[in-house]
Protein backbone atom coordinates (compact mmCIF):
# COMPACT_ATOMS: atom_id res chain seq x y z
CA UNK A 1 0.00 0.00 0.00
CA UNK A 2 3.00 2.35 -0.33
CA UNK A 3 3.70 2.40 3.58
CA UNK A 4 6.55 3.38 4.72
CA UNK A 5 7.24 2.79 8.60
CA UNK A 6 9.13 5.32 10.89
CA UNK A 7 10.90 5.14 13.77
CA UNK A 8 9.26 5.50 16.91
CA UNK A 9 12.23 5.11 19.46
CA UNK A 10 14.45 8.13 21.11
CA UNK A 11 13.22 10.33 18.29
CA UNK A 12 13.23 13.61 18.93
CA UNK A 13 10.02 14.66 17.43
CA UNK A 14 8.22 12.62 20.53
CA UNK A 15 8.00 14.38 23.62
CA UNK A 16 6.50 13.73 26.98
CA UNK A 17 5.19 16.89 28.45
CA UNK A 18 3.27 15.52 32.06
CA UNK A 19 -0.21 16.28 31.27
CA UNK A 20 -2.98 13.71 29.43
CA UNK A 21 -3.14 15.68 26.22
CA UNK A 22 -6.38 16.32 24.37
CA UNK A 23 -6.04 18.85 21.85
CA UNK A 24 -3.09 20.12 19.42
CA UNK A 25 -2.47 23.26 16.94
CA UNK A 26 0.17 25.34 15.02
CA UNK A 27 0.74 28.69 15.15
CA UNK A 28 3.78 29.31 12.45
CA UNK A 29 6.51 31.48 14.05
CA UNK A 30 7.74 34.87 12.87
CA UNK A 31 11.51 34.90 11.39
CA UNK A 32 12.97 35.42 14.75
CA UNK A 33 14.55 33.54 17.79
CA UNK A 34 12.13 32.22 20.57
CA UNK A 35 14.87 31.61 23.19
CA UNK A 36 15.94 28.69 21.72
CA UNK A 37 19.55 27.27 20.46
CA UNK A 38 19.14 27.23 16.46
CA UNK A 39 22.40 26.93 15.43
CA UNK A 40 23.92 23.31 14.28
CA UNK A 41 27.08 21.56 15.70
CA UNK A 42 29.26 23.16 13.65
CA UNK A 43 27.94 26.68 14.96
CA UNK A 44 26.15 27.30 11.75
CA UNK A 45 22.52 28.74 12.14
CA UNK A 46 19.50 26.88 10.74
CA UNK A 47 17.88 27.81 8.02
CA UNK A 48 15.35 25.55 9.07
CA UNK A 49 11.66 26.22 9.42
CA UNK A 50 10.22 27.10 12.99
CA UNK A 51 6.52 26.33 14.32
CA UNK A 52 5.11 26.66 17.21
CA UNK A 53 2.80 24.23 18.49
CA UNK A 54 -0.37 24.77 21.08
CA UNK A 55 -1.18 21.64 23.54
CA UNK A 56 -3.24 21.58 26.12
CA UNK A 57 -4.38 19.26 28.37
CA UNK A 58 -4.54 18.40 32.35
CA UNK A 59 -6.12 15.94 35.08
CA UNK A 60 -9.53 17.51 35.69
CA UNK A 61 -10.68 18.99 38.68
CA UNK A 62 -10.05 15.66 41.14
CA UNK A 63 -7.45 15.78 43.31
CA UNK A 64 -4.69 14.06 41.45
CA UNK A 65 -1.97 16.03 41.13
CA UNK A 66 -2.00 16.54 37.56
CA UNK A 67 -2.26 19.68 36.26
CA UNK A 68 -4.59 21.82 33.74
CA UNK A 69 -2.56 23.72 31.32
CA UNK A 70 -2.10 25.51 27.72
CA UNK A 71 1.18 24.35 26.38
CA UNK A 72 3.40 26.14 23.68
CA UNK A 73 6.08 23.82 21.89
CA UNK A 74 8.75 24.67 19.47
CA UNK A 75 9.32 22.59 16.41
CA UNK A 76 12.59 22.69 14.19
CA UNK A 77 12.06 21.30 10.89
CA UNK A 78 15.14 20.38 10.13
CA UNK A 79 16.50 19.01 12.62
CA UNK A 80 12.90 17.12 12.96
CA UNK A 81 13.08 18.12 16.87
CA UNK A 82 10.37 19.35 19.19
CA UNK A 83 11.40 20.87 22.01
CA UNK A 84 12.12 18.79 25.45
CA UNK A 85 10.37 21.08 27.26
CA UNK A 86 7.23 23.65 26.41
CA UNK A 87 8.84 27.11 26.04
CA UNK A 88 5.85 28.46 27.51
CA UNK A 89 3.13 27.24 30.44
CA UNK A 90 0.32 28.66 31.16
CA UNK A 91 -1.58 26.81 34.16
CA UNK A 92 -5.59 27.00 33.87
CA UNK A 93 -6.29 25.91 37.60
CA UNK A 94 -9.29 23.73 37.93
CA UNK A 95 -10.60 24.59 34.49
CA UNK A 96 -9.25 21.80 31.76
CA UNK A 97 -8.73 22.88 28.32
CA UNK A 98 -10.67 19.92 26.83
CA UNK A 99 -10.91 21.25 23.57
CA UNK A 100 -9.13 24.65 21.83
CA UNK A 101 -8.99 26.36 18.66
CA UNK A 102 -6.16 28.47 17.94
CA UNK A 103 -7.18 31.01 15.45
CA UNK A 104 -5.61 31.10 12.17
CA UNK A 105 -4.04 34.52 12.47
CA UNK A 106 -2.13 33.21 15.63
CA UNK A 107 -3.18 35.86 17.82
CA UNK A 108 -4.84 33.45 20.44
CA UNK A 109 -6.25 30.11 21.50
CA UNK A 110 -10.56 29.43 22.35
CA UNK A 111 -10.24 27.01 24.89
CA UNK A 112 -13.07 25.46 26.44
CA UNK A 113 -13.24 23.95 29.46
CA UNK A 114 -16.09 21.68 31.35
CA UNK A 115 -17.86 24.97 32.33
CA UNK A 116 -17.05 27.73 30.25
CA UNK A 117 -14.85 29.05 27.37
CA UNK A 118 -12.04 31.25 27.40
CA UNK A 119 -9.95 33.44 25.08
CA UNK A 120 -5.87 33.31 25.89
CA UNK A 121 -3.90 35.57 23.99
CA UNK A 122 -0.53 35.34 22.23
CA UNK A 123 1.98 37.24 22.58
CA UNK A 124 5.60 37.76 21.69
CA UNK A 125 7.06 39.00 24.65
CA UNK A 126 10.76 40.82 24.08
CA UNK A 127 14.08 39.91 26.37
CA UNK A 128 15.48 42.26 29.12
CA UNK A 129 18.38 42.05 26.60
CA UNK A 130 16.10 43.18 24.08
CA UNK A 131 17.34 40.88 21.48
CA UNK A 132 15.26 37.71 22.13
CA UNK A 133 11.37 37.40 21.83
CA UNK A 134 9.59 34.43 23.97
CA UNK A 135 5.76 33.24 23.14
CA UNK A 136 3.53 33.86 25.69
CA UNK A 137 -0.18 32.86 26.46
CA UNK A 138 -2.16 35.76 28.27
CA UNK A 139 -5.71 35.52 30.03
CA UNK A 140 -7.70 37.91 27.60
CA UNK A 141 -9.55 40.72 29.50
CA UNK A 142 -12.05 40.14 26.63
CA UNK A 143 -14.82 38.23 28.03
CA UNK A 144 -16.86 36.02 25.63
CA UNK A 145 -20.19 36.61 27.98
CA UNK A 146 -22.11 34.66 25.05
CA UNK A 147 -20.11 31.39 26.22
CA UNK A 148 -19.60 31.74 29.82
CA UNK A 149 -21.59 28.92 31.71
CA UNK A 150 -22.51 27.32 28.62
CA UNK A 151 -21.11 23.78 29.71
CA UNK A 152 -19.00 21.60 28.64
CA UNK A 153 -18.61 22.48 24.55
CA UNK A 154 -17.43 18.98 22.93
CA UNK A 155 -16.00 21.03 19.53
CA UNK A 156 -14.87 24.25 18.86
CA UNK A 157 -14.05 25.70 15.26
CA UNK A 158 -12.69 28.89 13.42
CA UNK A 159 -13.36 29.34 9.82
CA UNK A 160 -10.23 30.03 7.59
CA UNK A 161 -10.59 33.75 7.60
CA UNK A 162 -10.93 33.88 11.27
CA UNK A 163 -14.39 35.60 11.24
CA UNK A 164 -16.31 33.56 12.68
CA UNK A 165 -16.47 30.56 15.23
CA UNK A 166 -18.45 27.67 16.10
CA UNK A 167 -18.87 25.52 19.06
CA UNK A 168 -20.76 22.12 19.26
CA UNK A 169 -22.27 21.65 23.08
CA UNK A 170 -22.38 18.50 25.06
CA UNK A 171 -26.27 19.35 25.60
CA UNK A 172 -26.64 19.10 22.01
CA UNK A 173 -26.57 23.00 21.27
CA UNK A 174 -24.56 24.25 17.84
CA UNK A 175 -23.69 28.01 17.79
CA UNK A 176 -21.71 30.15 15.46
CA UNK A 177 -20.24 33.54 15.89
CA UNK A 178 -18.72 36.56 14.29
CA UNK A 179 -15.39 36.87 15.23
CA UNK A 180 -14.31 38.90 17.92
CA UNK A 181 -17.83 40.73 17.93
CA UNK A 182 -19.30 37.58 18.96
CA UNK A 183 -22.61 38.27 17.80
CA UNK A 184 -24.95 35.71 17.06
CA UNK A 185 -24.93 33.90 13.07
CA UNK A 186 -26.26 30.44 14.48
CA UNK A 187 -28.45 29.21 17.52
CA UNK A 188 -29.59 26.22 16.91
CA UNK A 189 -30.43 24.28 20.26
CA UNK A 190 -31.19 20.23 20.23
CA UNK A 191 -29.08 20.26 16.41
CA UNK A 192 -27.94 17.14 17.86
CA UNK A 193 -28.25 15.05 21.13
CA UNK A 194 -24.73 15.77 21.93
CA UNK A 195 -22.67 18.12 19.03
CA UNK A 196 -19.42 15.44 18.62
CA UNK A 197 -18.02 16.88 15.60
CA UNK A 198 -18.27 20.17 13.33
CA UNK A 199 -16.23 21.88 11.00
CA UNK A 200 -16.47 24.50 8.14
CA UNK A 201 -16.49 24.96 4.63
CA UNK A 202 -13.32 26.14 2.62
CA UNK A 203 -15.52 28.99 1.67
CA UNK A 204 -17.19 29.57 4.83
CA UNK A 205 -20.62 29.06 3.27
CA UNK A 206 -21.53 26.32 5.22
CA UNK A 207 -20.55 24.36 8.62
CA UNK A 208 -20.99 20.40 8.67
CA UNK A 209 -21.96 19.15 12.42
CA UNK A 210 -22.44 15.28 13.84
CA UNK A 211 -23.42 13.70 17.01
CA UNK A 212 -23.33 10.55 19.30
CA UNK A 213 -26.10 9.04 16.79
CA UNK A 214 -28.27 9.65 13.70
CA UNK A 215 -27.22 11.27 10.64
CA UNK A 216 -24.55 14.42 10.20
CA UNK A 217 -25.82 17.91 9.39
CA UNK A 218 -24.91 20.60 6.87
CA UNK A 219 -25.86 23.76 7.68
CA UNK A 220 -26.10 26.64 5.01
CA UNK A 221 -24.95 30.19 7.26
CA UNK A 222 -26.56 32.59 5.18
CA UNK A 223 -30.10 31.05 5.45
CA UNK A 224 -29.35 29.70 8.60
CA UNK A 225 -30.65 26.38 8.29
CA UNK A 226 -29.99 22.64 8.01
CA UNK A 227 -29.94 21.99 3.81
CA UNK A 228 -28.67 18.34 4.34
CA UNK A 229 -29.10 15.40 5.93
CA UNK A 230 -26.19 12.68 5.60
CA UNK A 231 -27.16 9.32 6.55
CA UNK A 232 -25.05 6.42 7.47
CA UNK A 233 -25.22 3.14 6.02
CA UNK A 234 -25.65 -0.09 8.25
CA UNK A 235 -23.67 0.01 11.11
CA UNK A 236 -21.58 3.42 10.64
CA UNK A 237 -20.52 5.34 13.43
CA UNK A 238 -19.71 8.77 12.61
CA UNK A 239 -16.93 9.95 14.28
CA UNK A 240 -15.11 13.06 12.89
CA UNK A 241 -16.01 15.36 9.88
CA UNK A 242 -13.75 17.33 7.35
CA UNK A 243 -14.25 19.87 4.87
CA UNK A 244 -11.32 20.09 1.91
CA UNK A 245 -10.68 20.56 -1.65
CA UNK A 246 -10.47 18.17 -4.39
CA UNK A 247 -7.54 18.20 -6.95
CA UNK A 248 -9.58 19.77 -9.08
CA UNK A 249 -10.04 22.66 -6.06
CA UNK A 250 -13.96 22.19 -5.80
CA UNK A 251 -15.13 21.33 -2.05
CA UNK A 252 -15.49 17.93 -0.71
CA UNK A 253 -16.72 16.52 2.67
CA UNK A 254 -14.78 14.03 4.69
CA UNK A 255 -16.48 11.85 7.45
CA UNK A 256 -14.14 9.26 9.23
CA UNK A 257 -16.53 6.23 10.43
CA UNK A 258 -16.35 2.84 12.53
CA UNK A 259 -18.00 -0.19 10.87
CA UNK A 260 -17.42 -2.72 13.25
CA UNK A 261 -13.84 -2.51 14.11
CA UNK A 262 -12.34 -1.10 11.12
CA UNK A 263 -12.09 2.69 10.16
CA UNK A 264 -13.48 4.17 6.70
CA UNK A 265 -13.49 7.45 5.45
CA UNK A 266 -16.70 8.55 3.68
CA UNK A 267 -16.78 10.86 1.01
CA UNK A 268 -19.60 13.19 -0.08
CA UNK A 269 -20.40 15.84 -2.72
CA UNK A 270 -20.95 19.31 -1.52
CA UNK A 271 -23.12 20.13 -4.45
CA UNK A 272 -25.60 16.78 -4.29
CA UNK A 273 -24.72 16.68 -0.74
CA UNK A 274 -24.63 12.82 -1.87
CA UNK A 275 -22.45 10.20 -0.94
CA UNK A 276 -19.53 9.41 -3.27
CA UNK A 277 -18.16 6.58 -1.66
CA UNK A 278 -16.58 4.61 1.49
CA UNK A 279 -13.77 2.83 1.82
CA UNK A 280 -12.47 1.30 5.09
CA UNK A 281 -8.61 2.60 5.54
CA UNK A 282 -7.30 0.96 8.77
CA UNK A 283 -8.47 -2.39 10.81
CA UNK A 284 -8.79 -0.38 13.90
CA UNK A 285 -10.76 2.29 15.77
CA UNK A 286 -10.51 5.76 14.81
CA UNK A 287 -10.30 7.67 17.46
CA UNK A 288 -8.80 11.24 15.81
CA UNK A 289 -9.13 12.43 12.28
CA UNK A 290 -7.70 15.48 10.18
CA UNK A 291 -7.39 16.85 6.91
CA UNK A 292 -4.25 18.88 5.48
CA UNK A 293 -4.61 22.91 4.58
CA UNK A 294 -4.09 21.83 1.03
CA UNK A 295 -6.43 18.95 0.53
CA UNK A 296 -3.66 16.35 -0.69
CA UNK A 297 -3.47 14.30 2.92
CA UNK A 298 -5.32 12.67 5.81
CA UNK A 299 -4.93 11.59 8.91
CA UNK A 300 -5.80 8.82 10.86
CA UNK A 301 -4.71 8.47 14.33
CA UNK A 302 -6.15 4.87 16.38
CA UNK A 303 -7.52 3.95 19.68
CA UNK A 304 -3.61 1.67 19.48
CA UNK A 305 -1.75 4.88 19.58
CA UNK A 306 -0.97 4.30 15.67
CA UNK A 307 -0.61 7.53 12.97
CA UNK A 308 -1.44 7.36 9.46
CA UNK A 309 -0.99 9.52 6.93
CA UNK A 310 -3.15 8.79 3.72
CA UNK A 311 -3.17 10.49 0.17
CA UNK A 312 -6.90 11.74 0.23
CA UNK A 313 -7.70 10.96 -3.95
CA UNK A 314 -6.57 7.52 -3.40
CA UNK A 315 -7.29 6.75 0.26
CA UNK A 316 -3.76 4.67 0.25
CA UNK A 317 -1.85 4.91 2.86
CA UNK A 318 1.14 7.00 2.84
CA UNK A 319 2.98 6.81 5.63
CA UNK A 320 2.27 4.81 8.91
CA UNK A 321 3.73 5.66 12.72
CA UNK A 322 2.96 2.20 14.30
CA UNK A 323 3.04 2.79 18.30
CA UNK A 324 3.07 6.61 18.04
CA UNK A 325 1.70 6.50 21.28
CA UNK A 326 0.74 4.35 23.83
CA UNK A 327 -2.65 5.36 24.83
CA UNK A 328 -5.34 6.38 22.06
CA UNK A 329 -4.66 9.03 19.76
CA UNK A 330 -6.95 12.13 21.21
CA UNK A 331 -5.93 14.96 18.41
CA UNK A 332 -3.99 15.16 15.13
CA UNK A 333 -3.47 18.78 13.36
CA UNK A 334 -1.33 19.73 10.27
CA UNK A 335 0.92 22.74 9.97
CA UNK A 336 -0.30 25.71 8.22
CA UNK A 337 2.10 24.64 5.11
CA UNK A 338 0.68 20.73 4.99
CA UNK A 339 4.76 19.94 5.77
CA UNK A 340 4.04 18.56 9.36
CA UNK A 341 1.43 16.19 11.45
CA UNK A 342 1.34 17.23 15.54
CA UNK A 343 -0.40 13.82 17.58
CA UNK A 344 -1.31 13.71 20.97
CA UNK A 345 -2.36 11.08 23.26
CA UNK A 346 -3.52 10.68 26.75
CA UNK A 347 -0.38 9.14 27.85
CA UNK A 348 1.09 12.91 28.07
CA UNK A 349 2.82 12.49 24.93
CA UNK A 350 3.27 14.92 21.69
CA UNK A 351 4.66 13.77 18.23
CA UNK A 352 5.43 15.19 15.20
CA UNK A 353 5.50 13.76 11.99
CA UNK A 354 7.08 15.22 9.09
CA UNK A 355 5.64 14.54 6.06
CA UNK A 356 7.43 12.57 2.91
CA UNK A 357 6.95 12.81 -0.52
CA UNK A 358 5.48 9.28 -1.48
CA UNK A 359 7.92 9.34 -4.65
CA UNK A 360 6.77 5.73 -5.37
CA UNK A 361 3.38 7.01 -5.70
CA UNK A 362 4.50 10.03 -7.87
CA UNK A 363 5.76 8.03 -10.36
CA UNK A 364 3.07 5.54 -10.66
CA UNK A 365 0.96 8.49 -11.65
CA UNK A 366 3.06 9.86 -14.24
CA UNK A 367 3.52 6.34 -15.98
CA UNK A 368 -0.50 5.85 -15.85
CA UNK A 369 -0.87 9.31 -17.86
CA UNK A 370 1.78 8.39 -19.96
CA UNK A 371 -0.19 5.35 -20.52
CA UNK A 372 -3.75 6.94 -21.42
CA UNK A 373 -1.96 8.94 -23.50
CA UNK A 374 -0.50 6.33 -25.22
CA UNK A 375 -3.46 4.03 -25.44
CA UNK A 376 -5.44 7.89 -27.11
CA UNK A 377 -2.87 7.82 -29.95
CA UNK A 378 -3.43 4.18 -30.44
CA UNK A 379 -7.49 4.68 -30.71
CA UNK A 380 -7.03 7.61 -32.81
CA UNK A 381 -4.37 5.39 -35.79
CA UNK A 382 -6.78 2.84 -35.42
CA UNK A 383 -9.92 4.93 -36.07
CA UNK A 384 -8.16 6.74 -38.91
CA UNK A 385 -6.97 3.22 -40.53
CA UNK A 386 -10.34 2.12 -40.70
CA UNK A 387 -11.53 5.11 -42.34
CA UNK A 388 -8.76 4.89 -45.05
CA UNK A 389 -9.85 0.91 -45.82
CA UNK A 390 -13.19 2.47 -46.01
CA UNK A 391 -12.73 4.94 -48.84
CA UNK A 392 -10.29 3.19 -50.72
CA UNK A 393 -10.99 1.64 -54.08
CA UNK A 394 -11.50 -2.09 -54.38
CA UNK A 395 -7.55 -3.27 -56.46
CA UNK A 396 -8.58 -6.48 -56.94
Amino acid sequence: MGMAKKKTDSSLSFRKYGVPLYSAGWRRSKDRDLDRDRSSDNGEVSNSTQYDVVLAGGGGEGRSGIPNAVLISAFDSDANSLSDQPVFRLLTGSELPYRTAVHPNGDGVFCSSPNCCRWYEMVEEKSEDGEHYKLILKKSDKVQHRLEDVGQQLSLAFNNEGSALAAGGEDGNLKVFEWPSMVIILDKAGAHKSVKDLDFSPDGKYLVSLGNSGPAKVWDLTSKSAIASLPKENDEVFCFCRFSVSNDMNQVLYIAAVTGKCGSIVTWDTKTWKRIGSKTVVRDTISAFNVSLDGKLLACGTTQGDVYILNSASKQVQTVVRKAHLGFVTALSFSHDSRALASVSLDSSARVTLIEENKKTGALSLWAILLVILLAIVVYLLKNQAKVAKIRPDMT
